[in-house]
């Protein structure tokens, strides 16, 4: 039977189609391993609880032994090619979701139950982070008062008040005051989850400082041994070097331009002014300001071209030796010494893994840039930080980084015929349309994961960019390399001063492009099928090259058009219980109840679409004759009345009527009318009969943040941040407070 319907297929010309297809694309298979690797991993963080290690492995062996039989047999029987196929591609999911899964173990570490303090931590200085509002500072090696060791966390970050005037450094062991609590987790269904992101940083707590750190006066430990001091004598040195230098350039360059000059050269970006900051998001340029592949690559640029060049001026040198294999030496050389000048985050030394392969490829006399070694450092990566995938700086510079060889991969013959014949001004346009084309492509490439991850569109951030990127290139970083020159000889001004006009220039054209009307467009939040559409189609157009390749960009529409369906829920409800916002007809966030989190209601507002707009509610109005006495605050432009009074607000939608009470004392008056019923505190016995949904105190402790939706047939939708997140490893359950026995 097997037989007969492998001979029915091949007789089918859409089957023939197909295998020369796959024939014809054979040498790109090779680029799918990493996407393979990639859903595992994405797999793993989207399940709702927490998958074991061990069939994972289990699974994986069984793909290995499935590729051997297929490969072996693959002569007899063409069954045996779709079972080599279909065990690769099982064997590349299940060994992604493992290694998520073992990373996940490898930072296994406590996390703090609850808020605590002001306790006194003592603790080594693993990262200290200046600011404009005061330093941040990492401390490992922990000793916290009415802690155990076993309950310690193996970090903890804490806001320090004032400026960077602290006389620290980093392993400098400490004493300090200090309120701390849990990594915060979601402010709404489907929003970040800095508690995950924690996780895998080994953060257990987070806080702020009540009092001056104290140095504390400790020998060194014998238990390091020699590796592990020589270690710690290098990170220290480094972080030393860090602080040195941005103390120099922010001394030379003042303000938002020694802000940004610093966040080049040192990866600080605490001292940015906010309004300077605002100004580069608003106009696109934010991408500037984050140290990642196009600042790794000016580096290495510059230090290519500027060796070879001074190499040429050798002729023993040029005619003899391989001068441009030592200049993509050293060049590589001093992109490592930029990655740990910088801080050497994540996504830095994902852009130096990718740098570090094509000056390697160079050494070895192979294609300097290629879909396959973004392929390798895609799996490197995956490989030593699984989580990354998650987080828009991977994202963000893989989606770029891909769309840009597709393109240029297609356009490299006709740009060899172009850049072959005519003169110096030929090249002068030619350089032009190929910033207009880089700044296009990777500009459309990233757009759709800042919308998911931001909800934020620059209009004008083409334009931005083709100004910006040039005197970025040409001009700021050639400065900023000779300014790490001169360092040492105390002569660093004679370059940062220089370096400040081309700062000052970006700066210029970032305030004027951010204050257009309609610089920034406001989008509410995708949904994850949306962005995964995007992701799957963006691939299957970049990575292969036959016509079939074409489906790709349907299937990234889909993805986009799920931005005009998704609906901003109707009520968002926070977690602590203090605050609420409805969303109301004409395209606004109500708030309403206590004094929530700025932070919390900034992510409210941005998810739905509003940006930075903000609609207060007023709503518990001072009577002056002391009655509870229902207030219609309704705006003019609302189609939704929000009534309130001193005990809670009455919102209808869609002919639904849901209350949101501040005492259960509301609840003998709401609960029979109302469909929905939202209290800001336990209703205790109190019987709320009627409703469709209650949701108590108790429910927003347990549960986290709520959403809910009216869609047009009335029908309630409820989701919450526990149902979204799952039982897993960074996922805090809430522990009830147990009161002490009396004494006797």
């Amino acid at each position: 039977m097997a037989q007969r319907f492998t001979e029915f297929l091949r007789a089918r010309p859409l089957f023939q189609a197909l295998n020369n297809a796959f024939v014809q694309e054979a040498d790109r298979w090779l680029l799918w391993f990493p996407v393979g690797l990639g859903f595992g991993v994405a797999v793993y963080f989207l399940l709702p609880f927490e998958p074991p290690l061990i069939p994972g492995l289990v699974a994986v062996g069984l793909g290995l032994v499935g590729m051997a039989l297929g490969r072996r047999f693959w002569e007899k029987s063409r069954w045996f090619g779709f079972l080599a196929i279909f065990s690769m591609v099982f064997t590349l999911l299940a060994t992604g979701l493992s290694l998520a899964k073992g990373h996940s173990l490898w930072a296994s570490a406590p996390v703090l139950a609850k808020r605590i303090g002001p306790v006194f931590v003592v603790g080594r200085v693993m990262a200290l982070e200046p600011g404009l509002k005061g330093a941040r500072m990492t401390l490992d090696q922990l000793v916290i008062d009415r802690l155990s060791p076993a309950a310690t966390p193996k970090r903890v970050r804490l806001r320090l008040r004032g400026k960077w005037n602290l006389n620290l450094a980093q392993g400098d062991r400490v004493r300090i005051r200090a309120m701390m609590s849990p990594p915060p987790g979601p402010a709404a269904p489907g929003a970040f989850d800095f508690a995950r992101l924690a996780w895998f940083r080994g953060l257990g707590g987070v806080g702020f400082a009540v009092s001056k750190p104290t140095r504390i006066t400790v020998a060194a430990s014998e238990t390091d041994g020699v590796y592990g001091k020589v270690a710690k004598g290098f990170g220290h040195f480094i972080a030393g070097l860090r602080r040195h230098l941005f103390e120099k350039i922010t001394k030379v360059l003042p303000g938002a331009s020694g802000g940004i000059a610093a966040a080049l050269m040192t990866g600080e970006r605490g001292n940015i002014p906010p309004p300077a900051m605002e100004y580069m998001r608003a106009a696109g340029l934010a991408h500037l300001l984050a140290i990642s592949g196009l600042h790794i690559g000016l580096v290495t640029g510059i230090l290519f071209f500027s060796l070879r060049a001074l190499l040429v001026l050798i002729p023993g040198a040029a005619l003899n030796h391989p001068i441009k294999k030592w200049a993509a030496g050293a060049a590589l050389l001093g992109a490592g010494a930029y990655l740990l000048l910088t801080g050497a985050t994540v996504p830095t030394q994902r852009a130096f893994l990718m740098t570090g392969l094509v000056l390697t490829a160079v050494m070895v006399d192979r294609a300097a840039i290629s879909m396959r070694l973004v392929a390798w450092a895609a799996v490197v990566v995956l490989a030593v930080a699984p989580d990354s995938l998650m987080g828009p700086s991977f994202q963000m510079s893989f989606a770029a980084v891909v769309a840009l060889i597709a393109v240029y991969e297609s356009a490299r013959h006709p740009l060899v015929i172009l850049r072959g014949h005519g003169g110096i001004s030929r090249r002068i346009m030619i350089y032009g349309a190929g910033v207009l084309l880089t700044t296009l492509v990777a500009g459309m490439a990233t757009a759709p994961f800042a919308l998911y991850h931001f909800n934020r569109f620059a209009s004008f951030g083409l334009i931005a960019n083709l100004g910006a990127v040039p005197v970025t290139a040409f001009w700021i970083m050639p400065w900023a390399v000779v300014a790490y020159i001169l360092t040492p000889f105390g002569l660093e001004h004679l370059a940062l001063v220089p370096m400040g006009w081309g700062v000052d220039g970006v700066l210029a054209i970032a305030r004027f492009v951010s204050t257009r009307p309609g610089a920034s467009i406001w989008v509410s939040a995708m949904p994850p099928w949306g962005i995964a559409s995007v992701a799957i189609g963006g691939l299957w157009l970049c990575l292969w090259r036959g016509r079939w390749r074409l489906a790709g960009p349907v299937v990234i529409l889909v993805g986009m058009v799920s931005l005009a369906v998704y609906q901003p829920p109707d009520v968002l409800v926070a977690g602590n219980g203090k605050s609420f916002a409805v969303y109301d007809g004409s395209g606004e966030l109500l708030f309403g109840g206590e004094k929530g989190s700025k932070f919390q209601r900034e992510i409210w507002l941005r998810r739905s679409g509003n940006g930075e707009r903000l609609a207060l509610a007023k709503t518990r109005p001072k009577n002056k004759r002391g009655k509870n006495k229902r207030h219609n605050h309704q705006r003019t432009d609302t189609v939704r009345a929000l009534k309130c009074d001193a005990l809670g607000c009455v919102f209808q939608v869609r002919g639904r009527e849901i209350s949101l009470i501040y005492s259960p004392a509301a609840a003998s008056e709401d609960c029979p009318r109302s469909d929905v019923v939202v209290s800001l505190q336990p209703l205790g016995r109190t019987k709320c009969r009627g409703p469709v949904r209650v949701i108590d105190r108790f429910d927003l402790w347990r549960e986290g943040a709520h959403a809910i939706w009216i869609d047009e047939a009335g029908m309630v939708r409820v989701e919450t941040v526990a149902a979204m997140r799952g039982a897993r490893p960074w996922v805090q359950k809430p522990k009830r407070r147990t009161r002490k026995a009396p004494k006797k």
